[in-house]
């Protein structure tokens, strides 16, 4: 059996879904929208100017897309930070590029996390969006062993068009996405 990239699970995701869920036409079924990126950098700025250029760089590594500087919404003394200064640094990436984002990740990042045993089930939502951290960026193929010094995590949503939790649990197992098993999940 050859293996199936993202996008043609997706499009297959119909045919085993609308048994379950009822649907009439492959419209219905769910679909992949985005991937967003997040990296909050803090402070950090503060003590290295060229902190979120760096980061920025290497997320373009990662990506293939230009990250956005975030600012901040509002001042908050206690710590010691005003209303726009540079806190994070955010990738919305759709498309081709998403798709091959998500292939790298599920294929090659994820199995090289150091003690992977799956993604926690909790880290899909009510509205059927997964949300997982990576402690560190260099999981990634394209980040060399010079970037060791400066590793940073970083928050990946990945928005579907599910309707709720079950049905968004359903399409991204069917993705490839790996889940923790139930059983060690009860052995906890």
């Amino acid at each position: 059996m050859k293996n199936l990239t993202v996008k043609e699970k997706e499009s297959e995701a119909f045919e085993k879904m609308k048994g379950v869920f009822g649907y009439k036409n492959k419209m219905a079924s769910p679909k992949l929208k985005k991937a967003v990126l997040n990296v909050g950098t803090g402070t950090a700025i503060k003590k290295d100017k060229n902190k979120n250029d760096t980061i920025g760089e290497r997320l373009v590594k990662i990506t293939g897309q230009k990250p956005v500087l975030k600012g901040a919404k509002k001042s908050i003394a206690s710590f010691k930070v005003r209303q726009g200064d540079p806190i994070g640094v955010v990738v919305t990436i759709r498309g081709a590029r998403m798709y091959a984002f998500l292939e790298k990740l599920l294929n090659v990042a994820l199995p090289r996390t150091k003690d992977f045993r799956g993604i926690n089930r909790s880290a899909v939502d009510s509205i059927g969006n997964l949300t997982l951290g990576i402690k560190e960026h260099t999981i990634f193929p394209e980040t060399a062993d010079e970037d060791i010094k400066d590793v940073f995590g970083l928050a990946i949503t990945i928005v579907s068009t599910a309707k709720n939790k079950k049905e968004g649990m359903v399409f991204f197992e069917l993705l490839g996405v790996p889940f923790k098993k139930e059983e060690e999940k009860k052995k906890k």
